[in-house]
């Protein structure tokens, strides 16, 4: 039996695909490059269809910087590009497009300190599928975050990556599958047919 996606109850949910961090080159096992060809394929697939596009973007930095004390080395310091959060993608923000939100979050995850639950809610979500940079950061933390508010978790695993790519295969591999499925770019584009 073919799986499939009712689009009524998806949200393809985009995380952090944003100038300011799209542009370092130390992603693996994709680049970012790699990972934004993919999002453009699931968001041209979408596109002003019956499921939801959620671009989340990152703004943790200047007063907002997160600061607990921690063993890793936080570099907070200096300013960043004025465009740092923009979204890469042309899409992001076409007024052509009627199947758009924008989530701004603070912390690691979608949910914590925002309001995409309430909006999921409200549109009769039930299917999340995440996508974005990083594997082990903003798209594990809102995995994890939306299996918690029980919804049906779906990761593409060649639309996002990570700083190490070790680190990306095993998330996949050991959390992931804990919290939903896996599937790659291909198989998730035949399940919205």
């Amino acid at each position: 039996m073919t799986e499939t996606l009712d689009l009524t109850k998806t949200a393809l949910v985009i995380i952090d695909l944003q100038k300011g961090i799209v542009a370092r080159d130390n992603f693996a096992p994709y680049s970012a490059q790699e990972v934004l060809e993919k999002n453009e394929q699931l968001l041209q697939k979408l596109v002003n269809t019956e499921a939801l596009i959620v671009f989340v973007h990152v703004k943790n930095y200047g007063e907002e910087a997160l600061r607990p004390l921690t063993d890793a080395v936080q570099n907070r310091t200096g300013k960043l590009p004025e465009d740092f959060s923009d979204f890469v993608s042309p899409i992001a923000f076409d007024k052509t497009v009627k199947n758009i939100i924008h989530v701004e979050k603070h912390n690691w995850g979608a949910f914590y300190g925002t309001d995409l639950d309430v909006q999921l809610r409200r549109r009769g979500i039930e299917n999340v599928v995440l996508t974005g940079i990083a594997t082990t950061i903003g798209v594990d933390t809102t995995a994890r975050e939306a299996y918690q508010h029980s919804y049906n978790v779906l990761t593409v695993e060649d639309a996002m990556t990570d700083f190490d790519g070790e680190f990306h295969n095993e998330t996949v591999k050991h959390i992931f599958k804990r919290l939903g499925r896996v599937r790659t770019t291909a198989e998730v584009l035949e399940m919205f047919n």
